[in-house]
């Protein structure tokens, strides 16, 4: 646990953050911009492990592990997500034969 404090301490915390902000800012031009379903569901996915890169480094130049213990926690939710996620994108793959998100408006009631 040490070696790794180190290695955060040696790297400046603005690395992190600007790491983290080009990540995120991808993200959310990919849910913008795309068009097919299993694209955008990664994007959230790159979204929320960029969120979890920053609290993880602000967690160990904070010095204590909760930040790092929350990680843990997030990821566990990201994976239950990205299960739903994908049983949604197979239902509605099997109904239209399709994974583009611009012909799901027709699924209305």
């Amino acid at each position: 646990m040490g070696e790794a404090n180190t290695f955060m301490q040696s790297v400046p915390l603005e690395y992190f953050i600007i790491l983290s902000s080009v990540l995120f800012s991808l993200g959310v031009l990919g849910v913008l911009l795309r068009k097919n379903a299993i694209v955008i569901l990664g994007c959230v996915e790159l979204m929320l492990n960029s969120v979890n890169l920053l609290l993880a480094a602000f967690s160990a130049y904070k010095g204590n592990g909760d930040g790092q213990l929350l990680v843990f926690f997030i990821m566990v939710v990201a994976a239950a997500e990205v299960a739903v996620g994908l049983a949604i994108i197979a239902m509605l793959y099997r109904n239209t034969r399709s994974v583009d998100v611009s012909i799901f408006n027709k699924l209305r009631g």
